[in-house]
């Protein structure tokens, strides 16, 4: 069974953390490709504003 070029990369697996690689947990809203993890570390620098 041969795959098409266009099937080779799809699916979570291609999506990862900017910073550290992990393809689990993504951000992906306003582009962010980042890990939740991540996100908590670099958020107030990135200008998100924690609230309550």
């Amino acid at each position: 069974m041969k795959v098409k070029p266009e099937e080779k990369f799809k699916g979570k697996g291609i999506r990862k953390c900017r910073l550290c690689g992990n393809a689990r947990a993504l951000i992906r809203s306003h582009n962010l490709y980042i890990c939740r993890r991540c996100f908590r570390e670099v958020a107030a620098d990135i200008g998100f504003k924690k609230y309550g």
